[in-house]
Parts: C-alpha cells; structure tokens; sequence
C-alpha cells in the first residue's frame, strides 16, 4: 500500500501543529503557569522547549520519515538487527490511546460551552451562577457522555475521509480560524482596565512566587509541559513524518511547528491572565480556570456572550485538532501492523476510545468515591499522570536515545535524515549534549516529577 503524502508543507505544518497546539497550551499551560510561580514557570518552560523539546521533535520526525511508518512499527525498520526497541512500540501506542480517553472528555466540556454561550445559557450568570453550571456539567453522567461521543465522533468522521481529502484540509482551516481568533481576543483582553497587573504576572519574573512552589517543582512541572504541548514521546509527531517528502529538513521544521505552538500558548496566557485580574479572580484555580473563572469574567464584561462564545469556539478548535491529529496516528498504527484498510480502523477504534472514555467522564459524578492518587483526585488525573508525566516523558527519552545510540538508529543515519532537504541543519557539534547530557536531564526531571505525584504515598 503507498504511504499517504501532504497535499502542501502549510498543510504538513498547520497538522502538525494542530497536534501540538491544543488542550495543552489553552487549558493546561495557563493554569499550569498560575499554580506555578507565574513567569519563572514561563521562563524555564521556553528553555525546555529549546534545549529538550525541540531536538527530540526533530527526531520523531525523522524517525518517522525513515521508516514511513507509525510507532506500531518504525523502530523494527531501522532498529539494528537483534535489538529491542520495538519493544516500546504498543506502549507508544497505548500512549495515544490513554491520552484520548481524557482528552475527548475535556474536548466536550469546551464544546458544550461554545454551545451553551452561543444559546445565552451562560450568559448573565452571577458568581453563584457560573459555579453552579460547572458543578452541574460535572455531576450529569449523561450530559459528560453526550458531549465526549460528539467529539469522538467529530473526530472519526474527519479522519475516515482520508488525509489529503479530510484530515489535512479540515485541520487546515481549523487552525486558521483558531489563529484568527486568538489574535482578537488577546487584543480585546488586553484593552481592559486594570489587565496590567495580570500582565505583570505573566511576564515579570517574581521570585516570590517562585518560592512559594519551589524552584525543582517549577522546572519539573515545566519539563512537564513542554513534553505535553508537543504531544512527544507517543509517536504523534512521528507519523506526520512518515507523511512528509524530502524536500525541507526537519529541525527548520520543527522550528516551525514549536512556534505555532508556544505563539498560541502565550497568546492564551494574555487573554486569560489579564481579564483574571481585571476582574478580581484567582488565576491559580487549576483546571477549573477556564470553566469557572472565565465565564465569571466573561459575565462582567460587555458582550459577554459573544465573547465567550469566541473563547470556546477557539477552545474547541484547538482541542479538535489535536484528537483529528491523534486519531489519525491511531488509525494508522493499525493499519500499519495489521493491513486493516481506514474504514476498518475507524470502525474497530471508534468505539474502543468511546468505551474507554467513559470512565474518565463518570469519574467526576458516579464514580467520584474512586481518588486514585490521594484525596481531591479522580480517573483524569490518574490518566493524565500516565500518559502525559509517564509515557510521555519515558517516550521521549527513548526517541531521544534511539536517534544517538549505537544499537538503535545511531546518530549518523538521524543526522542524515534530520539535514535532508533545505533548511535549518542539526549541528553535528550538538551530539555530546544530545547523547550523554540531555538523557541525563530527561532522567533526573522525570525522576523530580514522579515524586512530586507520588510522594503523598511516603508522608
């Protein structure tokens, strides 16, 4: 069967950007920046990107781009002979599915929100109000279902049509009316009275704040989050690689897709961080920043329904694009490692990540009494540990250690691959970091961050 190719490099770029560009840079790194220390967190997450992130995008590209095959099977193509890193293959892919049974459930949320503002349910709701909505979204199990199947189902659909015909045409214009409306609500937020101080916030490195979460907390949460973003690790990057030609080479274009993303995830900071302040509420509240802390803002403001149905529709964009990216690497995983046409893919897999996000939607209402991780947490937060603290960053470490090792692919065939086509090239001079010290950093951040998860077992 001949792999699937992009139409254009805009659409190859907007695609894999719309993977990376998502809950992670809307949802997670806004709050993740208020519960962290504010802009010590936005700092060391911008250093991550380039010294971790971006070397390790590269080689997910070119792994995929090697091989013309998904995670289910690149590293059997360019493994040597009698190793096992394909080994890590299923778990890549149980990666992508993991992330999905979360992911499409908060994907609804926003959805059900952009729909809720469009019909003026929310609009006008006092404090009391906003909480009470929230609160009633979460504790309806039919309400967190209806809305996450909508999304799966979205998200098939795209992918059923294909890549060129579908996923890549319908992602296209996805992000640029996401960029679009990015742009206006930033401008809007940053007009208002009194927005300064969340702006300072943002911005202004602060080292009490920094304190206050600690500065190993900071940079582990913020390693974290760059792993995230770019959806690393789990070979959601690398099948767009197996899409690619070889005409560009691939840390130009990771370059590109990195600024997409981190462009999108500042912007959402200036639109959030600034209305939070002009309108005295907490910008720490965590996840439920977008859901009760917003619309509180959005009540006060003038226009507030048509403003905050922009918000979720941009919200709903940007999550979209990411399960249409997601879904397409699943799907050809397995048509990948058992010749499955794409019909039969989408037919086996839709319900299979329908089924499987059930309990993350009925974690929050009748299945609440379950706190996997100590009091206060429920089946996301158990879900998001692993695939995102977990697969992720143990993924990326294995791409990265693929691409420099002498029994894997070896860093001479991933800087072959990597500076093919024009372009930004790797420098060769980078590969004592890349091989003895980024693992190392990987290894100890990672180390950091699972303690910060688990160490309510040991106090």
């Amino acid at each position: 069967m001949q792999r699937e190719r992009f139409k254009s490099r805009l659409g190859f770029l907007l695609l894999s950007a719309g993977c990376a560009i998502g809950l992670g840079n809307v949802w997670r790194f806004p709050y993740m920046v208020g519960q962290n220390g504010g802009a010590f967190f936005v700092l060391f997450y911008l250093m991550f990107l380039i010294i971790v992130g971006l070397p390790i995008l590269s080689m997910e590209l070119a792994v995929g781009r090697a091989s013309r095959k998904s995670i289910s099977r690149e590293f059997e193509v360019l493994e040597q002979p009698g190793s096992k890193w394909h080994w890590y293959g299923p778990f890549g892919m149980l990666g992508n599915y993991i992330l999905m049974f979360f992911y499409t459930v908060v994907a609804g949320w926003l959805v059900n929100y952009f729909v809720q503002y469009l019909t003026g349910s929310l609009a006008g709701l006092d404090t009391d109000g906003v909480q009470a909505a929230y609160k009633a979204m979460l504790v309806d199990p039919g309400t967190m279902v209806f809305w996450m199947l909508v999304v799966v189902l979205v998200g098939f659909a795209v992918c059923l049509g294909g890549l060129q015909k579908s996923v890549e045409k319908v992602s296209k214009w996805m992000m640029l009316a996401l960029l679009a409306l990015i742009l206006v609500l930033a401008v809007r937020s940053l007009t208002l009275p009194g927005g300064g101080e969340g702006l300072a916030f943002y911005l202004m490195p602060n080292l009490e704040n920094l304190k206050k979460v600690g500065v190993i907390n900071c940079m582990a949460a913020a390693m974290d989050q760059s792993f995230f973003t770019l959806s690393l690790g789990i070979g959601a990057i690398a099948i767009f690689g197996s899409y690619m030609d070889k005409e560009r080479s691939l840390p130009g274009e990771s370059v590109g897709i990195a600024v997409l993303d981190t462009f999108v995830a500042i912007t959402a900071g200036l639109i959030i961080f600034p209305a939070c302040f002009a309108y005295g509420v907490a910008p720490d509240s965590g996840p439920n920043l977008l859901f009760v802390t917003l619309p509180n803002v959005f009540s006060n403001m003038a226009g507030g329904r048509l403003w905050g149905a922009l918000f979720f529709l941009f919200m709903s964009f940007a999550a979209l694009t990411t399960v249409v990216a997601v879904f397409e690497n699943i799907l050809a995983c397995c048509m990948d490692k058992w010749g499955w046409s794409r019909k039969k893919a989408v037919l086996i897999n839709l319900p299979v990540i329908a089924v499987c996000s059930v309990p993350c939607a009925l974690g929050f209402n009748v299945w609440s009494s379950f706190q996997p991780l100590g009091p206060g947490t429920g089946i996301m937060d158990l879900e998001g540990l692993i695939a995102s603290t977990i697969l992720l960053s143990v993924g990326s470490l294995i791409y990265l250690l693929f691409c420099t090792r002498r029994s894997g692919w070896g860093f001479d065939a991933y800087l072959e691959e990597a500076n093919t086509g024009k372009g930004l090239k790797m420098p060769r001079a980078l590969r004592f970091y890349l091989t003895w010290i980024l693992p190392v950093l990987i290894a100890v951040l990672l180390a950091m961050s699972l303690w910060t998860n688990f160490k309510f077992l040991f106090v």
